[in-house]
């Protein structure tokens, strides 16, 4: 069985390193049992290196634990460093929040099968992406 290829956005990185959510728990275990294979590019980690630094209220991390996440989740993710192409990226749907349209050029450029997400905006667009899908990680399996 061929692993699924996913992409995940600032919050569900948030849940898995920070918040320990169990709704992550078949993506972690997906990825243990090499069934799945995490994606991440420059502008998403520069993104979630800057949200690690948040006050998370009673998860406000410091310097060292900020540190600590952003090497699991170098360990755990693929980096990818080659964009889609420009006319690949055009037929994408517009995110009505610009913030989060790189997620979806990620999904493109690491040619996903899945962008897992709890953000309604991003969730919206599903019907509208050809290439891969857009789900909540709790919606999220691999057969």
């Amino acid at each position: 069985m061929t692993a699924k290829r996913l992409v995940l956005d600032t919050n569900i990185w948030l849940d898995w390193l920070v918040f320990h959510d169990q709704g992550v728990s078949n993506l972690k275990l997906a990825v243990k049992e090499n069934r799945a294979d995490i994606f991440i590019d420059a502008a998403c980690e520069a993104e979630l290196e800057r949200v690690l630094a948040y006050d998370l209220a009673k998860h406000t991390l410091d310097a060292a634990a900020q540190a600590a996440c952003l090497a699991e989740s170098r360990r755990i993710a693929r980096r990818i460093d080659t964009p889609a192409s420009e006319a690949e990226r055009k037929l994408l749907p517009r995110c009505v929040d610009p913030d989060d349209q790189k997620f979806l050029e990620l999904a493109l450029a690491a040619r996903a099968d899945v962008l897992i997400t709890k953000d309604h905006k991003l969730l919206e667009l599903t019907r509208r992406t050809k290439s891969f899908r857009i789900l909540n990680p709790r919606k999220f399996s691999v057969q």
